[in-house]
């Protein structure tokens, strides 16, 4: 049975807890109740609810990069020379502890892996491409694209 399956379903009240929350994750559980016309006890029982079954993992602020000085945004298909051992796997736990890589997805079609890399400057992404990408046992090809406009970001998922 897969994990991902929710265990209960949604009802309304749920979806706009969630939705609020997206939008402001620093409302207040009373804040919460209040616009869900709820009194805070069984508005907490859901927050809790929704939490313990996974809906609402985490809680975040949402950062501008470039404010932060991220002024470079890469998308970059890595592709492998080959799809056994444990090449892939390392290549995996390696990505998830650069902090520099927003994402990271295996993927169908010409390449294997799909990142979305952030960077201060062309250089420093050189460097990680140089240092990080391609030091990686069992990689054939790194192919970056370097966004030029954000058009749309988020996380936001419709609910």
């Amino acid at each position: 049975m897969s994990t991902n399956k929710p265990r209960n379903e949604l009802d309304a009240a749920d979806r706009t807890i969630l939705r609020l929350l997206q939008q402001d994750g620093t409302l207040s559980n009373p804040r919460l109740a209040e616009q869900l016309s709820l009194s805070v006890t069984p508005c907490w029982r859901r927050l809790k609810r929704l939490e313990d079954d996974g809906y609402i993992k985490d809680y975040q602020a949402n950062l501008d990069r470039r404010k932060l000085g991220l002024d470079v945004l890469a998308f970059v298909q890595i592709r492998f020379s080959a799809h056994g051992g444990n090449e892939p796997n390392a290549f995996e736990a390696a990505m998830c502890a650069q902090p520099q890589v927003l994402s990271c997805h295996k993927i169908t079609g010409d390449a294997d892996y799909l990142l979305q890399v952030v960077a201060t400057s062309l250089d420093a992404y050189s460097e990680f491409v140089e240092n990080v990408l391609r030091q990686m046992p069992g990689v054939a090809s790194i192919h970056s694209s370097l966004a030029l406009r954000e058009v749309k970001a988020g996380s936001r998922l419709p609910v």
